[in-house]
């Protein structure tokens, strides 16, 4: 079997707001890549073997006192190097060349003229047009002894420099944004130079990826909570097909679901892929916890202490049936791994890589997340490969806390039920829109008065949420057709009893979150 991590990228982030993107771009092309700070040292640079590097964009600018750098020995290791705005004005710094830090500050489209067809621009004729998406202060005044010109822009002269004997390539635009409207070209031609086979799809990475796991379990054990949710239901499916009845799941019915949802996770996993599954009932447990609460920090802490006391309980009841597991499966996608690792100033750190609720450190067991690697359209394609029915695969993101936080105020069964038929109508209107991200109704803590018939009522209010997004970090408020607000609102105040009136929530994030508690 191939190794699809053999041929790899390797992308040093420089604390870029579009660093993610540049992966995204690259593993679109089926090629392996990796993002990693751009402190790593030299010697791990070497180590990592890649096939060709990407130096990131920065908030910085390259001649401002403790500005990020790399070893200038990455120069010399004999593969393609493309630096990109920021990487630009580094590679020319470290290499001899000149910055102009008092140019004027460049943001938005600019269109540039191929000079010379090599690196990015190998497909390219000289004299064709490209449109760009610019973010950059600083420029290059005069590139590195040894590079030529092969694009400007009439604010840019040294917009695109490459040295091509050496295979060093620099640009000053960001061609992994949609507002450069061919920049994956610029990616695939540059991946061409690094002599990559573009080998990186899911068939052989789940084959790969079962192969490791055989490897790291052995005839361990794995525990793996199943919420039915797309990552956990991938990660589920996939240790089951390498281990077989090695594997444990559990699923806890917290109360918190949306319709339908549990009977959706027991016919699918149970009676459709014969997973060894535990049904835990804790509706009732939950609930109980949660009376009189509003606070929603306060509710995210009770949710969370609440799963991790009966999973507790649930691996402590397999364990007398079925001996200690070891190791216990989780969810994490590469987009957490990057946020515990990418550089953002010379400590910070944007957040920690937290596990599951800490359920590791106090069970003492190994941690397994095949889908570490991965971004989250690359779980779904994952997830179609493996016969993961389009209804999961295609699944809305739903929050770990469930609907508790999607009803403002208290947690009552009567509240939950009639957020539950609203979601219900909302997931059924907005089936089949292909940019949404997520769209939800929000119970609101308010009562207003409204016209039922001849009858006058005072009811309840909810918010409908839609959003557009890539991976969830910012979110755009969706613009649904008026009709198709409108009949979701009409069904919702005739057929969800205790809710008169609906109310369009059009706050992107930010400033807003997607969420509302």
């Amino acid at each position: 079997m191939a190794d699809i991590h053999a041929e790899r990228i390797l992308i040093l982030d420089f604390g870029s707001q579009y660093t993610q993107l540049i992966a995204r771009r690259i593993r679109e092309l089926h090629v392996y890549c990796e993002i990693h700070p751009c402190t790593m040292p030299f010697e791990q640079v070497k180590a990592f073997g890649a096939k060709g590097i990407v130096l990131s964009g920065s908030p910085y600018s390259v001649e401002q006192q403790g500005a990020p750098l790399v070893d200038p020995k990455i120069f010399d290791l004999g593969v393609p190097v493309l630096g990109v705005c920021y990487g630009l004005q580094l590679m020319a710094k470290l290499l001899g060349g000149a910055i102009d830090r008092t140019a004027h500050r460049e943001y938005g489209h600019a269109q540039l003229e191929v000079t010379e067809a090599v690196g990015p621009f190998r497909d390219m004729r000289p004299g064709e047009h490209l449109d760009v998406w610019m973010s950059h202060g600083d420029q290059v005044s005069a590139p590195p002894k040894g590079f030529r010109t092969i694009g400007k822009t009439a604010n840019s002269p040294y917009c695109a420099v490459a040295n091509p004997e050496r295979r060093l390539y620099a640009i000053q635009f960001h061609p992994e944004v949609a507002h450069t409207p061919r920049g994956r070209e610029l990616y695939e031609a540059f991946l061409e130079d690094c002599g990559v086979t573009f080998n990186f799809r899911m068939g052989a990475f789940a084959e790969e990826e079962q192969a490791r796991i055989r490897a790291r379990v052995g005839k361990e054990r794995v525990i793996c909570a199943l919420s039915g949710g797309v990552d956990s239901a991938v990660v589920a499916l996939l240790l089951h097909k390498a281990i077989g009845p090695q594997l444990q799941c559990i699923f806890v019915d917290n109360g918190l679901l949306r319709e339908g949802e549990a009977q959706q996770v027991h016919q699918t996993f149970e009676d459709r892929f014969h997973l060894p599954l535990r049904t835990v009932d804790a509706r009732q447990r939950f609930l109980k916890a949660l009376e009189r609460v509003d606070d929603p920090e306060q509710k995210r802490k009770i949710i969370g202490g609440e799963f991790i006391a009966v999973f507790e309980n649930e691996v402590a009841k397999d364990a007398k049936e079925h001996g200690e597991a070891r190791f216990l499966a989780q969810g994490t996608l590469y987009p957490d791994v990057i946020e515990s690792v990418s550089f953002r100033g010379p400590s910070q750190v944007i957040k920690s890589h937290h596990n599951v609720g800490g359920l590791p450190e106090k069970m003492k067991m190994q941690l397994v997340e095949p889908l570490r690697e991965l971004f989250k359209d690359e779980v779904r394609a994952l997830g179609r490969e493996l016969g993961l029915p389009e209804a999961i695969v295609s699944r809305q993101p739903f929050p770990g806390p469930g609907l508790a936080i999607r009803v403002l105020g208290p947690i009552t069964e009567e509240r939950l039920a009639l957020i539950r038929k609203a979601d219900t109508i909302v997931r059924e209107e907005t089936a089949g829109l292909k940019n949404l991200w997520q769209a939800f109704p929000v119970l609101l803590p308010v009562k207003s008065v409204g016209v039922m018939g001849d009858e006058r009522t005072y009811e309840s209010a909810c918010v409908l949420r839609a959003v557009e997004s890539l991976d969830g970090m910012t979110a755009d408020w969706a613009r649904l057709p008026y009709d198709l607000i409108a009949r979701i609102s009409s069904r919702i105040t005739n057929e969800v009893r205790g809710i008169n009136r609906v109310v369009l929530d059009v706050s992107s994030k930010p400033p807003a979150t997607i969420e509302w508690e």
